[in-house]
C-alpha cells in the first residue's frame, strides 16, 4: 500500500471515530449540542481529506464501485452536518432534533459505516 493510501486509511479511521461520537451522542439525547456539531464537522473535514488521499493513491482512479459508495456516504454525512448546522443557526445550540432529521442521521451514518467496512474488506481481499 502506498503512502497516500496509508495516510487516507489512517485519517478515515479518525473520521469514523469523530462521526461515531457525534451521531451516537445525537441519537441518545436527540439534541444538537456543541459537541455533536463539532464532531460531525471534524468528521466531514477528516472524511474529505481521507477521500482525497485515497483517490490520489489509488491505481484504479476515483471511478470505482467502492468510490461511488464512498462518495454517496460522504454526501449523506455532509448533508446531515449541513442540516445540523441549519438547525443550530435557526434554533440555537442544544435544540431538539426533529424525528425526520434524527432518522436521517441514523441512516446516513449506517450507510457511511457500511462504506467504511466495504473499503476495509476490499483491502483484505486483495
Amino acid at each position: 500500500m502506498n503512502l497516500y493510501l496509508q495516510t487516507g486509511t489512517t485519517i478515515v479511521v479518525f473520521a469514523l471515530i469523530s462521526y461515531s461520537i457525534g451521531i451516537i451522542t445525537e441519537q441518545r439525547i436527540k439534541k444538537v449540542t456543541k459537541g455533536v456539531i463539532t464532531f460531525l464537522t471534524m468528521g466531514i473535514i477528516l472524511d474529505i481529506t481521507a477521500t482525497t488521499f485515497m483517490i490520489i493513491g489509488s491505481d484504479k482512479g476515483g471511478f470505482t464501485l467502492h468510490g461511488f459508495i464512498g462518495y454517496s456516504s460522504l454526501l449523506g454525512m455532509l448533508l446531515d452536518t449541513v442540516f445540523m448546522w441549519v438547525l443550530v443557526y435557526r434554533k440555537g445550540v442544544n435544540s431538539e432534533v426533529s424525528k425526520t432529521l434524527h432518522l436521517y442521521s441514523r441512516y446516513a451514518y449506517i450507510w457511511w459505516v457500511l462504506a467504511f467496512i466495504t473499503g476495509g474488506l476490499l483491502v483484505l481481499l486483495r
